[in-house]
């Protein structure tokens, strides 16, 4: 397994429950982190509890490719490439075919898939100069197996898994690595404006989840880990 210490990791959705926790698992590798999400507080607090420099975090809207880039340009300043992207970002949105609305669609596709390309967009050349980098995203078990009332979600996330196994192909000639986690039930706020009766005591753990991502970000040079599925044993509704 490759050591982190050193290495200039950065983690979108850094201020969700999988990103933060994966922030917390990261400190000690003696990696520089890099933190980027929406919320300004806890964002804040986290780097504030991590000893980040405040420079190293970033206040972004990935489905706005300006910003994305702008962040970009200031990490790469200061790192060059990036040795591994994270991009724990994301919404959910379960609601039954009758009840989704225009909104709901685009807002997952926009948020979860094209946030996703503009990640790429920005982070991507300078991986593709150097011919070496990770990329993990996290489209979850939706992403390959659909769920009732998941119609927005899935589109999102098979979209996502359709476009990295794309850019997948396209970087074969280097050794750059595309790692896709597909998370099942996780126990995150995630599921905390979600109408579904699950049982959440019986979820993996945004800790178990970030340790998942930890592990994933040490994959040897002489392989790559494409990807990984993690479920919990059991997490039908109730």
């Amino acid at each position: 397994m490759e050591k982190l210490s050193g290495k200039n990791i950065l983690i979108v959705g850094a201020t969700g429950g999988i990103g933060r926790e994966t922030a917390r698992i990261l400190k000690p590798s003696g990696a520089h982190l890099f933190l980027m999400g929406r919320k300004s507080d806890e964002l804040s607090a986290l780097a504030n509890e991590l000893r980040i420099p405040i420079h190293h975090c970033f206040i972004t809207d990935i489905t706005e490719p300006a910003q994305v880039d702008a962040a970009a340009t200031m990490i790469h300043a200061e790192a060059g490439a990036l040795d591994v992207l994270i991009n724990a970002a994301g919404v959910g949105i379960i609601k039954p075919m009758e009840t989704l609305t225009h909104e709901d669609l685009m807002q997952s596709l926009n948020i979860n898939l094209v946030g996703a390309f503009n990640l790429l967009k920005a982070f991507l050349p300078p991986m593709k100069e150097r011919k070496k980098g990770l990329i993990i995203n996290l489209p979850g078990v939706l992403g390959k197996t659909p769920m009732a009332g998941a119609a927005a979600y899935s589109a999102s996330k098979y979209g996502l898994n359709g476009m990295l196994k794309s850019v997948r192909e396209e970087l074969k000639r280097t050794d750059i690595r595309i790692t896709n986690i597909f998370l099942g039930g996780t126990d995150t706020p995630f599921w905390d404006t979600i109408d579904m009766r699950v049982q959440r005591d019986k979820f993996v753990s945004a800790e178990e989840a970030a340790r998942a991502i930890w592990y994933l970000c040490q994959q040897p040079s002489s392989g790559v880990v494409s990807e990984m599925v993690l479920q919990p044993f059991n997490h039908q509704a109730i």
